[in-house]
């Protein structure tokens, strides 16, 4: 970790809230919106937050998994979304959710007509578009975790 985290302070907690809080709160609230808004399926939603994490090696963002509802993917859909091209596991919104989030995160010039065609056919456009801001938060955040090395100190809650 490269940030100073004082004794007794929650590194995500003080990095996020306290060391710039005008930008990080702001942060926080953007990264809260893209799990307390969504309207994308669990599903979709999960499997492109998981490549990005993969992609980031966000080791805080690997080990969180979406709850909602009290119901969260199964144990193996990690290591599917990692095998998004060719697992049994997924549906065509899924396996689409799981490419855009690494092609969005890998090469974002590289989405061509052929790509999108297959997008828009299984997604609205306001679906698209809240994918989008979904990987870009994700992605920003992610690295942002991974890159001060926050990623390797915070504890899922109940861990």
């Amino acid at each position: 970790m490269i940030i100073d985290i004082p004794e007794g302070q929650e590194p995500i907690g003080y990095v996020w809230g306290e060391m710039v809080p005008g930008i990080g709160v702001a942060a926080a609230t953007f990264s809260m919106s893209v799990y307390e808004h969504t309207t994308l399926g669990l599903r979709e939603f999960e499997a492109a937050r998981l490549r990005v994490a993969q992609i980031n090696g966000c080791l805080f963002c690997l080990d969180w998994r979406t709850e909602r509802e009290g119901a969260k993917v199964e144990e193996e859909f990690a290591d599917a979304v990692v095998r998004w091209r060719t697992t049994d596991l997924f549906d065509e919104r899924t396996r689409l959710a799981a490419e855009y989030a690494e092609r969005y995160t890998l090469d974002h010039h590289g989405l061509d007509e052929a790509f999108w065609e297959r997008m828009t056919a299984r997604y609205s456009q306001r679906e698209i578009v809240e994918l989008t801001m979904s990987i870009g938060s994700w992605l920003a955040f992610g690295r942002l975790n991974h890159v001060l090395g926050i990623d390797a100190v915070c504890v899922l809650p109940g861990h």
